[in-house]
């Protein structure tokens, strides 16, 4: 979701001196002081954004704040700050420009947006499924703080979405912990990684195959009527899956279709949840 630029452009043509004695930088954070308005320094900033200098405007952005800390501009400037760090990937410097910005303007109207791109700093770093998941799950819990706080509003919205793509992710990084153990036979483990996926993450595309592996770690073991379960309540949930013929020829299950289906919908009914086994 594109962030919208301020209407209140002001456009100045700054004097090739000053932006030189302004741009020299006394430290890699902070810009040599030299006193402008509020609207000059803003401009450029805005203007680097734009050319797409991104460390150039969130320099000057947070110059704004210092020289004016008390006009309305130097609030708007400190989330341009930090849209400027996500925009040059520095997501550790944009959360921490955010957190201040929502702790220090809780009633800002444009809040809503901080709280919305502190997720996306968030989404944007998550790792392949082979990798440690922390960021996915802090992901997960900004973007559901954004729903539970802005329900409704279009931030919302696009952040459901992104939680089922961040929640398929995690049962993705279950699934790939759970044939590690299977195919070294450690089914125990595997099976817990399985249960994992159909008890917490049943609504993401990785459940049909977590019932085929549940059906085959349960297999090896020998039991065969906890793999029949697990074949039954695949066949009946995801009929449409290629893994629940393959899971019915695993346990065993040699009769014809109408009444496999018959049978998980009784095995359904029987116990609640679906997913218990």
């Amino acid at each position: 979701m594109a962030f919208r630029l301020s209407a209140h452009r002001i456009r100045i043509t700054l004097a090739t001196c000053v932006v030189l004695a302004l741009g020299a930088c006394s430290s890699d954070d902070e810009l040599e002081y030299q006193e402008l308005t509020v609207y000059e320094i803003y401009n450029q900033a805005t203007e680097y954004l734009e050319d797409g200098r991104f460390r150039d405007a969130s320099l000057y952005y947070d110059e704004v704040e210092r020289q004016h800390p008390y006009s309305v501009w130097a609030t708007k400037s400190k989330l341009m700050a930090a849209y400027s760090h996500y925009m040059n990937n520095k997501y550790d410097d944009a959360t921490a420009s955010l957190d201040r910005f929502i702790q220090v303007h809780p009633g800002n109207r444009d809040v809503v947006y901080a709280y919305y791109l502190k997720a996306l700093c968030f989404y944007e770093q998550i790792s392949d499924v082979q990798r440690d998941q922390d960021m996915t799950q802090q992901a997960l819990v900004a973007l559901e703080d954004v729903i539970t706080r802005f329900p409704g509003t279009a931030y919302s919205r696009d952040a459901r979405l992104k939680i089922d793509l961040t929640r398929d992710h995690l049962a993705g990084k279950e699934m790939a912990v759970g044939r590690f153990y299977l195919q070294r036979q450690h089914y125990l483990a595997s099976i817990n990684r399985f249960k994992e996926v159909v008890e917490e993450y049943g609504d993401t595309t990785h459940a049909p195959e977590a019932l085929f592996r549940l059906t085959e770690a349960y297999t090896s073991l020998g039991l065969s009527a906890e793999a029949k379960r697990a074949a039954a309540v695949l066949g009946f949930n995801y009929p449409g899956s290629d893994w629940y013929e393959d899971a019915y020829r695993l346990a065993g299950v040699d009769r014809n279709v109408r009444e496999q289906r018959r049978e998980a919908a009784q095995a359904a009914e029987d116990e609640k949840p679906w997913w218990s086994f």
